[in-house]
């Protein structure tokens, strides 16, 4: 098989078209065609970029139209605009949105921007919002409503429910790759608000959310939580099946997408902007709240640990910087200063707590979270009012869990002791863990002899085919119940209105079949 740089402009697709014979239509989901073709784009490789599609034949997928995509970027890639309009017209075909091409990213598919005939091709598809809007960070007063421009431009949101219209204006840049946040303050809470895009005087994007109950105000809430995302065509349609559930809030606690690949953007943009394209995402993010927080796969590579410094591996900032134009998140971390991706929310009296496992993960010191954020943390859990009080981390805190490997808390086995401990010596009630990381949802559960048991759900099976086990008989915590057979979601409902209070958890799959559950009562959870 011939590589890019052996082949005419012209015929780069044919070399895509080739190594796509071979590939079968169901795979691990990590192990993307796509993306790592990219990856070795973004090097420069075009032989190993090839090699990549044949090597991965008998374990990825990648459809026709990404094909098509793929195509597109390396004709750009070898300055041939011309042949780059063809693929990219392909590719649209052939079921991508045009978005995809809009996005970008920008200097690399400069030659086709600037091909004969791609402005009228484009004026045709009338797209100024390529993503979005992304709901996030709602409370009982406040939401954050998340865009990305084709070009730099400024946009009107509106805001309109319970008799009242709000309308801000933000402007979307190169610095932030024509990102904005708009924030609006003074909602009401538990009411129902549409939202509007606005540009140019014309209406580009509609999305809506309802606010919660007032904080620390008894209420029914319902959540989805789950990582392992990686991209798989025919699991997409995840998407919808978590969007029937109406969810107050969706988090995602890593591996959202597979990137493996920190030192290169192109392949960061690459990931996320095509997550971002998918209709069915579109949809589910425009009328739920949705939280993130990164691991390994979308933060650096598998397993990672980058060490305790700020800007040491250089890449760490330039990841960072990517991801939060990517969300919509209450705040991340101490911001510039302190870089990372934790932050808390509060919805109703239910107090969430999302982790940072990797900026600061360091094996020397013996810390997964560094000094600033176990202090925020610590300091945070002891002050919070939350009837349930819910750990997220991007990795299992249950012991064996994952044999052999330091990359779940059993690495961190002294600094987790010091967490539980603090929760038992300060009388912390209703404490939950949840997390992602292992492919498959389950519960489990940690004995403690001087507090209350601790539960802990896991959910990391979005859309990834490779499968983990249940690990019935890890050493040192509980199975409760399980399921891997099918790509599926945790849903927890949360009901402080009843006495005592409770928290269920309900396994679907992607069919919209529950599998399991199980309720856990506040009586369970206190001193």
């Amino acid at each position: 098989m011939p590589h890019f740089r052996s082949c005419p402009a012209l015929n780069v697709l044919k070399c895509f078209a080739l190594a796509a014979l071979l590939l079968p239509c169901s795979a691990w989901a990590q192990h993307d065609a796509g993306r790592n073709a990219v990856r070795e784009l973004a090097k420069g490789d075009f032989r190993a970029a090839t090699k990549e599609l044949e090597k991965k034949a008998k374990n990825s997928s990648i459809d026709q139209a990404e094909q098509h995509f793929v195509a597109a970027l390396a004709a750009c890639l070898q300055n041939d605009g011309t042949a780059a309009l063809k693929e990219a017209k392909l590719a649209v075909r052939s079921g991508a949105p045009f978005g995809r091409f809009a996005a970008g990213p920008k200097d690399a598919f400069a030659p086709l921007y600037q091909a004969d005939g791609y402005a009228d091709w484009a004026a045709s598809f009338h797209v100024a919002v390529v993503h979005g809007p992304m709901i996030g960070a709602v409370s009982d007063q406040s939401a954050n409503v998340w865009l990305r421009t084709a070009e730099p431009a400024k946009v009107s949101a509106t805001v309109t429910g319970g008799g009242t219209t709000l309308t801000l204006d933000a402007t979307t840049s190169p610095q932030t790759d024509n990102t904005a946040v708009i924030s609006f303050d003074g909602l009401s809470p538990q009411t129902a608000y549409e939202v509007s895009l606005v540009l140019g005087g014309i209406e580009v994007g509609r999305g809506s959310f309802r606010t919660p109950a007032p904080a620390n105000q008894p209420q029914r809430l319902n959540l989805v939580l789950g990582g392992g995302a990686g991209f798989t065509p025919q699991h997409e349609r995840m998407w919808t099946t978590i969007e029937q559930h109406r969810p107050d809030a969706l988090f995602l606690l890593g591996d959202n997408v597979y990137i493996d690949d920190p030192t290169h953007p192109l392949t960061h943009h690459y990931c996320y902007y095509r997550r971002q394209s998918q209709p069915e995402w579109r949809s589910l993010v425009a009328q739920t709240p949705t939280y993130a927080i990164y691991d390994d796969h979308d933060f650096g590579m598998n397993d990672c640990v980058p060490g305790p410094f700020i800007d040491k591996p250089a890449w760490k900032r330039t990841v960072w910087q990517t991801f939060r134009n990517n969300w919509a998140n209450p705040a991340y971390a101490g911001g510039d200063p302190q870089p990372g991706c934790w932050f808390d929310t509060t919805i109703g009296d239910v107090h969430f707590i999302f982790l940072d496992c990797r900026y600061y993960r360091d094996d020397v010191g013996g810390t997964m979270l560094g000094p600033a954020q176990k202090e925020w943390l610590l300091r945070t859990l002891k002050e919070s009012k939350g009837t349930f009080k819910v750990l997220a981390s991007s990795v299992p805190w249950s012991a064996g869990v994952k044999p052999g490997s330091r990359d779940t808390w059993d690495g961190y086995a002294t600094e987790r002791e010091e967490i539980f401990s603090f929760i038992e010596t300060n009388r912390l009630d209703g404490v939950v863990l949840i997390s992602a990381d292992r492919h498959r949802v389950d519960v489990r559960k940690t004995k403690r002899l001087r507090g209350y048991d601790l539960y802990e759900v896991m959910s990391s099976r979005l859309t990834n085919v490779h499968t983990h086990g249940l690990m019935r008989n890890a050493k040192g915590s509980e199975f409760v119940i399980g399921y891997n057979a099918k790509p599926a979601f945790a849903k927890l409902e949360f009901d402080t209105t009843a006495s005592p209070p409770t928290m269920t958890c309900r396994i679907i799959d992607i069919d919209n079949v529950q599998q399991d559950e199980v309720r856990i009562s506040l009586n369970q959870l206190r001193h």
